[in-house]
């Protein structure tokens, strides 16, 4: 960048702030509460270019809040990327301070950060209700493998009986997932476009409304770079490795893996591309991760174009163009 910005790391812990500001290099702490904020706000000032923060649980969630609420300037770094950026500055030591001072330093040198933006209520809801949904999948999956080493007669029982109250539970969850869509024009129009897609339900649709609200404000390969399903192409001088995905949002990789079975069923243009992969050799899983992209480049084109899925599109309006996978490319889990 030409200018000297003026940046604040947030090292966000289930009490503190730790709080850093470059370039002039001071450095608080404010209770991670009410009170809390408005200290920090103040600290902070108004003359400041990006406050910089890495997401912690439900911990940041109020931080979110009075900052957006104070029109300050937001944005969440993913901790893998800033522990990264600390590596590369070869500072070893991790400290809530140092922390913080890191998310200064990153937020200043990396231009292409998006800013975190305020989310409605609606969202806030969908989110809390994915989360729940979340950790009953979890725990289905977490019966499911102890009973199959179950020998008793009562633990198999009571393995049957919490399989049904997590199955219960889970049709609660989801009926209310459905209900908060309807509540909010915008989440009902974009899960009216995401389900008109071939391969996803309302259920899915939620989730990527929560777990991609970037949907329809990024470019095909940004999308696809975000969820972690852009091929890494790994070259040296002459030598060539296999391309692989690696990191991004694993849980819209999750979360497409089932809607991706689907489409290779029941979307006509993803059928086909999937058998041309298979027909070319590739693996399932490699056709399978192919198709998940393309699905998510779909979705963020239609959002993007405020139109639902047809299987011809309409006249004047092309197809979204999708990146073509690399013949070397595998797939790592």
């Amino acid at each position: 960048m030409s200018t000297i910005l003026r940046t604040i790391g947030i090292d966000v812990s289930r009490d503190w702030l730790d709080a850093f500001a470059a370039p002039e290099g001071e450095a608080a702490r404010f209770s991670n509460d009410g009170a809390g904020f408005q200290k920090l706000i103040v600290w902070v000032g108004s003359e400041v270019d990006r406050i910089a923060y890495e997401p912690s649980g439900p911990f940041h969630r109020d931080l979110e809040d009075a900052l957006l609420g104070a029109g300050l300037p937001i944005y969440a770094i993913n901790p893998f990327h800033a522990r990264s950026f600390a590596r590369s500055l070869g500072r070893r030591a991790k400290t809530d301070a140092v922390d913080a001072s890191v998310l200064a330093t990153m937020a200043a040198a990396i231009e292409d950060l998006r800013p975190t933006e305020a989310r409605s209520e609606g969202q806030r809801d969908l989110a809390e209700l994915q989360q729940v949904r979340d950790a009953l999948r979890r725990d289905r999956t977490a019966t499911l493998n102890r009973s199959k080493h179950l020998r008793t007669a009562v633990g198999k029982r009571l393995s049957r009986q919490r399989l049904r109250q997590i199955d219960r539970q889970l049709k609660v969850v989801d009926a209310e997932i459905r209900r908060r869509l309807g509540e909010e024009k915008a989440l009902e129009r974009r899960a009216e476009i995401l389900t008109s897609i071939p391969g996803i339900s309302d259920v899915t649709a939620a989730g990527l409304i929560v777990l991609m609200p970037e949907l329809g404000a990024l470019t095909g390969a940004r999308a696809a770079s975000l969820a972690g399903l852009a091929p890494i192409t790994r070259e040296s001088g002459k030598w060539k490795g296999r391309s692989f995905i690696q990191g991004g949002r694993h849980r819209v990789r999750r979360l497409l893996f089932m809607p991706a079975l689907a489409a290779v069923r029941h979307n006509p243009d993803l059928k086909r591309k999937y058998e041309a992969l298979r027909a070319a050799g590739k693996p399932p899983k490699v056709a399978l991760t192919a198709v998940m992209r393309k699905l998510l480049i779909l979705a963020n084109a239609l959002v993007r174009q405020d139109r639902t899925w047809t299987e011809s599109p309409p006249r004047g309006c092309s197809r979204p163009a999708f990146p073509p996978l690399p013949a070397s490319a595998t797939v790592h889990r």
